[in-house]
């Protein structure tokens, strides 16, 4: 994964964004970090004196989502990244409001430790509050899956829209294994960990370099892997297998919940959130259902539908001819015979099936009206699918802040995918606030505006992720 490495880190970008904005900005700035800010998802390093036990899938795939799993990678994260966490520090002393949406790579967050572990980082508690925008507020924030920014801007990652990874249930985020809680990870994001992070070349950030066609992924593996990884089909099936059998277990497995705490939870969410408590019960509701509902789905998104037919192709090819020489004996060659006689129906099918991933929009004309009525939003903002966008979607402008994370066409990095892009929102001499699409080039120095008002009512403010 070379894409991974120190020298693609974004982390100076963000830091000259931020100061970029500052210095353009006529009102104290909100920096809304549209969640897979951090992939808990890609940390694969193990703790040399870990606090619980670590199975045998954990230690060729990463580390589960429990606590302590959790706030391991969180420390690796902070370790690795020193600028950024230092530049987002310098943001929030000077008087700056950052708010970390969770995304589906982040889920991690939902737990209240490592929260307290990035604010630590961000705002010691020697100085939390102290340059806070509102009085009593918090200058860093964490919201479950959406924020309303000043009443006109509905702020969500957008996974929450996909049925490959949504969260079952943003309010209730924990479930238990064999007696021990842990975060709930979607399917899409398990089908990172246990398949891509053993597969190496495959770039999660960049959707081109894993939704592939069976003559191009027979390209790419004779291009790149034949020599350094022959196994690869096995190290696929293995974990295409693992994620489909974690996938239902985790997704049927029922939420830890509290009656006593319930109402006290939405609380929290509508308070961090900007909402009423009403609106965090009808949001959650405007949630799509989870793919996981349907394991054909899934299992055809992981090729495992082709694969497992593949094989019972073969395996009914070879009783055909066994069974004709029990009447009369026949060289192993006449296998070839069924083998193209059930082939060509085979082909037919496996070309019939395309991958969902990203193919229906995840804000419809339906969605975009009952986010309207629910919130009075003007502007959504989503991130997610990775795609830059502005356009009017029914009653709102509809933004993609598109993505930061480093993606290249090929393993050797040579062709960068995409740009670094976020949602500016700017008050005008009026108070009114103007939503727009920019650009930040790599290793640039000032913004530029793609598309949408320029000149963002009571506060700047910056939406990214």
């Amino acid at each position: 994964m070379a894409h991974k490495r120190r020298e693609y880190f974004v982390d100076g970008d963000v830091g000259r964004l931020i100061a970029h904005v500052e210095e353009n900005a006529t009102a104290p700035v909100e920096l809304v970090l549209n969640g897979d800010i951090f992939d808990f998802d890609a940390v694969t390093e193990l703790p040399t004196e870990p606090a619980g036990e670590i199975n045998w899938l954990a230690r060729v795939r990463g580390l589960a989502s429990e606590e302590w799993m959790s706030l391991f990678k969180i420390d690796c994260i902070i370790r690795d990244h020193p600028a950024f966490f230092d530049d987002l520090a310098g943001f929030v002393r000077r008087g700056g409001r950052a708010i970390f949406i969770i995304g589906n790579h982040d889920l991690e967050l939902h737990w209240p430790s490592v929260q307290a572990r990035i604010r630590d980082r961000i705002a010691p508690r020697s100085t939390s509050g102290e340059h806070s925008l509102d009085p009593g507020d918090d200058p860093v924030v964490f919201c479950e899956w959406f924020y309303l920014s000043a009443e006109d801007t509905y702020i969500s990652h957008g996974h929450q829209y996909d049925p490959n990874c949504v969260a079952k249930s943003a309010i209730h985020p924990l479930i238990q294994i064999a007696g021990r809680p842990r975060v709930r990870i979607p399917f899409g994001d398990l089908a990172g960990r246990y398949m891509m992070n053993g597969m190496g070349y495959f770039n999660p950030h960049a959707t081109e370099s894993y939704i592939k066609t069976a003559w191009a992924y027979a390209r790419f593996f004779f291009r790149y892997m034949v020599r350094t990884q022959p196994l690869l089909l096995w190290t696929w099936f293995w974990g295409a297998l693992v994620t489909l059998f974690v996938s239902l277990r985790d997704h049927w497995s029922s939420a830890m919940r509290d009656p006593l705490t319930v109402e006290a939870k939405v609380r929290a969410i509508a308070r961090r959130s900007r909402v009423t408590r009403a609106m965090v019960r009808q949001l959650h509701e405007v949630s799509v259902s989870s793919a996981c509902n349907n394991p054909i789905r899934i299992m055809r998104e992981l090729w495992l539908d082709r694969g497992l037919l593949f094989l019972g192709v073969l395996y009914a090819a070879w009783q055909i001819i066994l069974l004709i020489n029990f009447a009369a004996p026949i060289s192993p060659l006449w296998v070839l015979v069924p083998l193209g006689v059930l082939l060509p129906p085979y082909f037919v099918y496996a070309r019939s099936v395309n991958p969902t991933v990203f193919k229906q929009p995840l804000l419809t004309q339906e969605r975009a009206e009952l986010i309207h009525k629910i919130t009075g939003a003007r502007h959504v903002v989503f991130g997610h699918t990775h795609a830059p966008e502005c356009s009017q979607v029914g009653p709102v402008t509809y933004f993609n802040g598109g993505f930061w994370s480093p993606a290249f066409t090929e393993p050797d990095c040579r062709e960068r995918v995409g740009t670094q892009t976020f949602v500016w929102i700017r008050p005008d001499a009026d108070g009114w606030r103007h939503a727009a699409l920019y650009e930040w080039p790599v290793g640039g120095s000032e913004a530029r505006l793609i598309e949408g008002e320029a000149p963002g009512e009571r506060r700047d403010s910056l939406a990214t992720g």
